[in-house]
Order: structure tokens, then C-alpha cells, then sequence
């Protein structure tokens, strides 16, 4: 009920008329569909009297004779398909709508979910999620709308017709089969609705270690892991064979035994049927229209249990869906929160503390203030806290102590989108969406020019290379971006970040991954984009940021120390170790080569 009250405002929306419209009018269809599917039988009755004249006024029915009332029956059978099909031609578009709303809302919702979820959640079993609740809402709107609610309205007209134009009976037995078939129907569904959720976890699981196997296909190939992963990949799939093998089983028991039931209610009434023609109490059409309406209401009953099971399994499904689109965001924006102002560019961490869990603290009373147009370098071992930092800069975590602060404002009083347009990123890594060259330099400013596309790339560097292409700008650049080289990925970065064009930058590690020819290229284009702006610096070669601003030393989430490159040399501390470390790595290692 829970599912179905969620869906309810996408079928009845209050600022949408045309919706309602629809709605009621394909209902009215559905009704007089009904209308006329259940004197269909009646018809055919009087058909049947007229030829073996044992109803001397069927003919006086509207004036038809036995021809005519054989007319009526295929005009009015062709009615019930014709209504039906207006019905569903009529809801078409609102379902498609409400399936497109639902879908995009989900998707909207993801993306506002926090980095702590996107980090526990695994990828592929989330979209599995969304692509079964979507489904599932397109069944139910289809199959519990016009197939269980006209069922519904169908039995009980035609149990109506038989308890006045016959006895009570005849109703009693109708209703009686009706409720052991139901019945049945449910209590075996239920137990195979229990096995289908095991399928679908089977489903999920064994589908997120494919794409996870995929997604990491390079490694897998380093390590000689083919066999392993198939072996992991068929282990997945052995669990589902075999609840897909009972599933199978369970539902041959399932139709044998809805067969059964319906059949010995059809016998039952057929025979008290019979019985009164012989007494003469009924005629043949009487007979015949029994047994017309007991088929016209069985064949519906025998998809009931594959209805009933898929509707269940849609509601679960829907229910994911609906699950995860009740998980609230971690990060929300404050009520009336104004857009961030960036008239200069300072960055302050006011006395900043921060844990991913609040037994691990990360950060202890961190302070460090970046001037506006100033580049500031963070450094330090791994598990410092350095892009900690960066991560609470963006906001994609809450400080739980402290303030952290552009221009004297506290980026949780400030809307998200603003503190976003105002910071540029490049990463470690860059991933790069599987489209155009063209497509990922503009996704920094998709309103820009290409004049402006061109111009990022020159200004990173890497527009003669692009242009060397067969393809140029219209180059794809495969799965994240896997065609192009660690240095032209990264090019690629930066140039998408000099077209936002924002005040402050964030470079986390941008060169540690590359060669150290690659590296030196790339930092010109760095120091280049960093004119005039704010910048942080996360840094792993210290080479790399010897003539920031400041340098500020992290071990353990506290600052041990901060100054200019040569005055933290001078000083001995901790910075002086490292840079003798590195600087006899790269010594040992030139030697080598």
C-alpha cells in the first residue's frame, strides 16, 4: 500500500488537468467495454433461441431476427476490443509520462544522494534497481489498472446475471470457485513471489560482478584473472540457475492447479445448467450463455496467478525504487540559502574537524587560510587528511567541527550549485564521460562557444594533438575516457576546467600519476590556469609545488607545519625529511635508468 499511494500523485497529479482527463476518460472506456463484453453472451443466447425457436420473442428484441442478433454479437464483440483498445490508447501517455517523471526524479535523486552513499553503494546493482522499478511501474500500471480492476468488475456483473437470471446457486457455485481459485492462486504465489526476490539478489549480484570484472578490465588482464572471474561470474549464475529451476517448477504447480479448480467449477454449473434444460426450466441458449460466460470469465482467471505474481514482484521492485527515493541526502542546502559571492577568493579552514566515521576521526582543529590569488600546497603521507580537505571544500561532506569558509562565508549557509560553479577540479584521475573530445572540454561550460572549446584547449595544450585526430574535436574517447594516453586525459581536464573559468582551484594530485616528462609538461599548463586565482594544491612530489605560496605540512589530520619551501628546508622538520626522501628516490632512480 505504501508502493501504490507513492505512485497514486503520478496518476493524479494536482496541477496537471490533462492527466485527470485522460484518466477518467480511459476509465469510462474500460466501463463500457465491460458493459458490453458481459451482454455479449446474452446476445449469443438469444441467437441461439431464435434458431431453435424456443424463444418465440427473441425476434422482438429491437426488431432483430436470429441474422440480426448474430450481427449484434460480432458488432458487439468487435465493441469490447474496440473499447478496450481506446482505453489503452487514451492511458498510453499518461503511464508513459508518469514512468518518465518517476525515472528522472530517481536519476535527479541519485545525484543529489551523498559521496558517503555513492561509496558504500555498488553501481551496477543500483541501476539494476532503477531498470526493475521503472519496469515494474509500466506493469503496474498496465496489468492492476486494466487487467485486475475490469476482472474484478467483470465477475461480479456476471455473478450478478447469474444469481437474477437463474438461482442463487448459481451464484453461490460461481463465487465458491472463484474464492478457491483466488485463493490458491495467492498462497502459491506468495511462496514463489519469496523465491523471485531470492532470484532477483542472485540477479543483482551476479550482474554487479560482471560489470565490476568489466569495469576493471585491465586489471584482470594483468593479473591473468580470466578464469577467476568467469569462475566468480559462474558461481553468480549457479545460484540463480537454480532459484530460476524452482521458480520454473512452481509455477507448472501453480497452472495445473488453477486448471483444476476453474474446470470443476465449469462442470459444476454446466451441469445444473443441463439439468434444467432437461427439466425444461431452461432452454439451450440459457445453456449456452452459461457456459459463454463461464469461459469469458476463466480465461481472464488463468493469467491471474502470472498477474498477481508479477504485480507483487513489481511492488517489490517498485518498492527498491521507492526506498531509494526515500533515502534522504546527507548534504542539504539551509533553508533560503543565498548563492555563494566570490568577490576575492579566500579559502579559510576555521578550526576544522572531520571523521568519515565518528570512531576515525580524520581531521583534528585544522586551520589553514589560503589569501585570495594565492596557491597553497598541502602535503604529507597518506592518511593525512590532504584531500579530506578538498572533499569538505566541495562539500561533498559536513565538518563536524569548525568552519570552513570563502570570503567569510560558511559554505553550509550557501546553496551547493553556487560553492560547485565557484571551484574547479582537477583530479588525480580524470574520468572522462564516453562521448566527443568536443563533449567533455564543453561539459565545463555547455553553453560556451566553440571559439571558447578551442581556445581551453590551447590553453591546456593539447588542441595541436586533438587536431592531429582523424576525427578532431568528434574523436570519442571510449569508457572513461580509456583511448587517450594518462597525459591526454588529463589535458583534457584541464582544459574543461579553464572553460568554467572558476575563482578557485582545486588540484588534487593532478600530476602524480603521469611520467615525470609528462608531469613537467602538464604543470606548466597548471601554473598557467592558476593566474590570478585562489588554488590548493594537493601534492604527493614535492617538486611539484616548491614555489607555492605557503606549504602546509598534514600528518595524522593535524597541521605540523607551514611556511615557504625554503624556510621549512631551513627549518629541518618534517617537509626537509620528505623532500631528502624523494629527492634521493628520484636520484636513485635516474641512475638506474
Amino acid at each position: 500500500m505504501r508502493t501504490v499511494k507513492a505512485l497514486l500523485p503520478y496518476l493524479w497529479p494536482k496541477d496537471e488537468l490533462w492527466v485527470k482527463q485522460r484518466v477518467v476518460l480511459a476509465l469510462l472506456a474500460l466501463l463500457v467495454g465491460k458493459l458490453i463484453s458481459v451482454t455479449t453472451p446474452y446476445i449469443y443466447k438469444r441467437a441461439v433461441d431464435a434458431l431453435g425457436g424456443a424463444a418465440p420473442d427473441a425476434a422482438m428484441m429491437l426488431g432483430l431476427g436470429a441474422v440480426g442478433l448474430t450481427v449484434a454479437y460480432g458488432v458487439a464483440r468487435i465493441g469490447t476490443v474496440g473499447f478496450n483498445e481506446l482505453r489503452d490508447a487514451v492511458f498510453v501517455r499518461v503511464g508513459q509520462r508518469a514512468l518518465r517523471k518517476l525515472a528522472l526524479e530517481t536519476f535527479t535523486h541519485i545525484h543529489r544522494l551523498s559521496m558517503r552513499y555513492h561509496i558504500t553503494r555498488k553501481t551496477g546493482g543500483l541501476s539494476r534497481i532503477i531498470e526493475r522499478g521503472v519496469k515494474g511501474v509500466d506493469f503496474l500500471l498496465r496489468f492492476m489498472l486494466f487487467s485486475v480492476g475490469p476482472l474484478i468488475l467483470e465477475l461480479t456483473m456476471v455473478t450478478i446475471i447469474f444469481a437474477v437470471m437463474f438461482d442463487i446457486w448459481y451464484a453461490l457455485v460461481v463465487m465458491v470457485t472463484i474464492s478457491i481459485y483466488v485463493a490458491y492462486t495467492f498462497r502459491v504465489t506468495e511462496w514463489r513471489v519469496q523465491i523471485r526476490r531470492e532470484m532477483n539478489t542472485q540477479d543483482t549480484d551476479a550482474n554487479q560482478k560482471a560489470i565490476d570484472s568489466l569495469l576493471n578490465f585491465e586489471t584482470v588482464k594483468y593479473f591473468g584473472a580470466e578464469a577467476r572471474e568467469a569462475a566468480r561470474y559462474d558461481a553468480a549464475m549457479g545460484r540463480y540457475e537454480g532459484l530460476a529451476v524452482r521458480t520454473g517448477q512452481s509455477l507448472s504447480l501453480l497452472n495445473f492447479g488453477q486448471a483444476f479448480i476453474i474446470t470443476v467449477g465449469l462442470i459444476v454449473v454446466m451441469v445444473m445448467a443441463a439439468l434444467g434444460v432437461q427439466s425444461g426450466k431452461l432452454t439451450v441458449g440459457d445453456f449456452v450463455m452459461v457456459n459463454a460466460y463461464m469461459i469469458q470469465i476463466t480465461m481472464p482467471l488463468n493469467f491471474l496467478g502470472t498477474v498477481y505474481r508479477e504485480i507483487r514482484q513489481a511492488l517489490v521492485d517498485m518498492g527498491d525504487m521507492f526506498d531509494l527515493l526515500g533515502q534522504p541526502a546527507e548534504i542539504n542546502d539551509a533553508p533560503g540559502a543565498p548563492a555563494l559571492v566570490v568577490s576575492r577568493g579566500e579559502v579559510v579552514l576555521d578550526h576544522v574537524s572531520f571523521g568519515y566515521e565518528a570512531a576515525r576521526p580524520i581531521l583534528h582543529d585544522v586551520s589553514i587560510t589560503v589569501p585570495a590569488g594565492q596557491t597553497v600546497a598541502l602535503v604529507g603521507p597518506s592518511g593525512s587528511g590532504k584531500s579530506t580537505v578538498g572533499r569538505l571544500l566541495f562539500r561533498f561532506y559536513e565538518v563536524t567541527g569548525g568552519a570552513l569558509k570563502i570570503d567569510g562565508q560558511d559554505v553550509r549557509e550557501v546553496t551547493q550549485n553556487s560553492l560547485h560553479d565557484a571551484i574547479g577540479v582537477v583530479p588525480q584521475d580524470t574520468v572522462l564521460f564516453n562521448d566527443t573530445i568536443y563533449y567533455n572540454i564543453a561539459y565545463g561550460r555547455p553553453e560556451a562557444s566553440r571559439a571558447e572549446v578551442e581556445a581551453a584547449a590551447r590553453a591546456a595544450k593539447i588542441h595541436d594533438f586533438i587536431s592531429s585526430l582523424p576525427d578532431g574535436y568528434q574523436t570519442t574517447v571510449g569508457e572513461r575516457g580509456l583511448k587517450l594516453s594518462g597525459g591526454e586525459k588529463q589535458r583534457v581536464g584541464i582544459a574543461r576546467t579553464l572553460l568554467k573559468n572558476p575563482p578557485i582551484l582545486l588540484l588534487d594530485e593532478a600530476t602524480s600519476a603521469l611520467d615525470t616528462q609528462t608531469e613537467r609538461d602538464i604543470q606548466e599548463s597548471l601554473a598557467a590556469m592558476g593566474e590570478g586565482r585562489t588554488v590548493i594544491t594537493i601534492a604527493h612530489r614535492l617538486s611539484t609545488i616548491a614555489d607555492a605560496d605557503q606549504i602546509v605540512v598534514l600528518e595524522a589530520g593535524r597541521v605540523v607545519e607551514r611556511g615557504k619551501h625554503e624556510a621549512l628546508l631551513a627549518a629541518g622538520g618534517r617537509y626537509a625529511a620528505m623532500w631528502a626522501r624523494q629527492s634521493s628516490e628520484e636520484e636513485a632512480a635516474g641512475n638506474a635508468a
